[in-house]
């Protein structure tokens, strides 16, 4: 990792954030005692997120989607980080500067934070993931060997500053700090979906059906529900993309098997009518040689080969 004496004096006319500010390279992409995935919940459900997002106002090369990847807030404690489940930016370039795969995402150098979070809920992760909406996640969540987050110390905002040198929670970060537009929480334990929509500087959660959840994100014609059906071979509840005729989008590989399927039952439909097209033929030529029509006639008649009309005799 490079060395980055922070901060550089700034000339005039001003330098640019990457040549005076930390960037990913200066930044860890790791933290050594920070766990790994908690389960292979949380590597699969991103995966289904990405594969099945289309914008149609972005193209592929304008929004950027991380996958537990560091995600870097506060230029004042650079190292300061969290690492959500799933994220979408949009307006930011697909690879980093244009053409470098990112090992985090620094939001001081990407001029963008993130315009949707997605969050899954682990054993012990309540607090850290919905705030002051913890104690109403009436759950049970049984796990052989329950990991528990570390308690935080409550950050309180005073007129937008940090009142304590200590991290903050991703709620705080995700409401107060960067203030994430669009805010989705999943417990594949309950498979309870909550949505949580910044308004006046808060977060507050929006109702869904129980029984079929859907949340439209309108500034990206777009909306994310939960889909039952199989993912890598396994069949359970998703969150799962839908355009905005309430369809669900197909991943490219469930796109190029539907194309296989359709131009497979094509071939089937010309082959039968060409089938039926030909007994049909045969018929004429029979009905033809019934009402006394020569070979040569009937051959002439149907385009078919005297030999063929001779076996119909």
């Amino acid at each position: 990792m490079n060395r980055f004496s922070f901060p550089i004096a700034q000339s005039d006319p001003p330098l640019p954030p990457e040549q005076t500010l930390p960037t990913m390279y200066d930044l860890p992409s790791e933290d050594p005692e920070e766990p790994g995935l908690p389960d292979e919940f949380h590597d699969l459900q991103p995966q289904l997120l990405s594969l099945t997002l289309r914008l149609n106002n972005y193209h592929q090369n304008e929004f950027f989607t991380g996958t537990d990847l560091n995600l870097y807030y506060d230029v004042t404690h650079a190292r300061w980080h969290k690492r959500p489940d799933w994220f979408l930016a949009v307006g930011v370039p697909r690879l980093y500067a244009g053409f470098d795969l990112r090992s985090s995402y620094v939001t001081w150098i990407e001029g963008r934070n993130p315009f949707v979070v997605v969050e899954l809920l682990s054993p012990g992760t309540q607090k850290e993931d919905l705030g002051r909406y913890a104690e109403e996640e009436a759950e049970m969540i049984e796990s052989p060997q329950p990991q528990a987050s570390p308690e935080l110390p409550c950050v309180e905002e005073n007129n937008g500053i940090l009142t304590k040198d200590t991290p903050p929670s991703k709620w705080f970060v995700y409401e107060q700090l960067l203030r994430v537009p669009y805010y989705i929480v999943f417990s594949r334990y309950t498979n309870r979906v909550r949505f949580f929509q910044l308004e006046g500087g808060h977060y507050q959660e929006q109702p869904l059906d129980l029984e079929n959840p859907r949340i439209w994100i309108r500034e990206l014609e777009i909306g994310l529900g939960l889909w039952f059906g199989e993912f890598v071979g396994i069949s359970r509840l998703w969150l799962r993309w839908y355009d905005a005729q309430g369809n669900w989008i197909l991943t490219d590989a469930e796109l190029e098997r539907t194309r296989a399927e359709l131009a497979l039952q094509q071939l089937e439909l010309e082959q039968t009518r060409a089938s039926l097209a030909t007994e049909q033929l045969l018929q004429t030529a029979r009905n033809l040689l019934d009402s006394g029509m020569s070979i040569t006639q009937v051959s002439q008649l149907t385009g078919l080969p005297e030999m063929e009309v001779q076996k119909l005799q």
